[in-house]
């Protein structure tokens, strides 16, 4: 299925729901990138999966082609950092050796333990077996760390490069916690403590605030201000992150970071 074939299963009023400023747009990242077409919320599957049978060219065929890219991805980070020497490194990623081990790094992503090894991680001592997690964790490992940050915060439009993902991370991070959490803040409290989060500095003006280290040196400064619907005002949600960021992070990492930190918040919740 091309672009131009699967955007006929869009409303085409670029709506930006799905993240992705035009339906074109999402239209491509489904058909050649293998995004989830379950993003934007007016595609129906069952239609697509009709469509995928009567053309056999359909959705699963895109879904099999970005296992095998995400696959081969994780494959070539755990060449790169099996040539890293990770006693020297740990300090720098904010982790230690495992003990008794010179080449696995322990350390926490999501509020979980995780030991990271060169050919396998494991996460609460089971195998972590979803490629984009492992994208994710080999990514920051394979940065070779960096500086402590200094938590000068800054929004992501202030990152480079990442004019793109703005409302991608308003989509499928600061937009759902909103929603899921609007007048229940201290829910969102107890549960960011459940990822080791701290109080925010002082002098912010949100309803909460907390940084969460998503991983050891990747903190997000998430601010929530609830909703007043009697003043049509509805809860917002802004991240924000270190300015050095992206010496531990890659920005398509740091957007799935933030998404996993949302998603991980709706799975405590329930």
């Amino acid at each position: 299925m091309n672009p131009f074939e699967f955007i006929g299963f869009t409303p085409g009023t670029n709506c930006g729901e799905c993240g992705h400023p035009t339906c074109l747009a999402f239209a491509v990242a489904v058909t050649k990138g293998g995004l989830d077409p379950g993003r934007c919320p007016y595609v129906d599957p069952a239609v697509l999966q009709d469509a995928g049978r009567d053309s056999g060219t359909g959705l699963d065929q895109v879904a099999r082609g970005q296992e095998e890219r995400d696959m081969a991805l994780v494959a070539y980070l755990k060449s790169k950092v099996r040539g890293l020497d990770f006693a020297s490194l740990a300090a720098r990623l904010g982790a230690i050796l495992e003990p008794g081990q010179s080449d696995a790094l322990l350390f926490r992503y999501l509020g979980r333990e995780v030991v990271l090894g060169k050919d396998a991680i494991r996460m609460l001592g089971r195998e972590l077996v979803d490629p984009r997690d492992q994208i994710l964790l080999y990514n920051y490992v394979a940065s070779g760390g960096s500086r402590v940050p200094l938590e000068n915060w800054v929004g992501m439009e202030s990152l480079p490069d990442s004019i793109s993902k703005v409302r991608t991370l308003a989509a499928y991070c600061e937009q759902p916690l909103a929603t899921r959490f609007a007048g229940r803040s201290e829910r969102l409290a107890e549960l960011c403590a459940r990822l080791d989060a701290r109080s925010a500095p002082p002098g912010q003006s949100a309803d909460f605030g907390a940084v969460i280290p998503v991983l050891p040196h990747v903190p997000i400064y998430l601010l929530f201000w609830d909703g007043e619907p009697e003043e049509g005002f509805d809860s917002r949600v802004k991240v924000l992150f270190d300015e050095h960021v992206l010496d531990f992070l890659d920005i398509e990492s740091l957007v799935f970071a933030s998404e996993r930190l949302a998603e991980h918040l709706a799975e405590l919740d329930t």
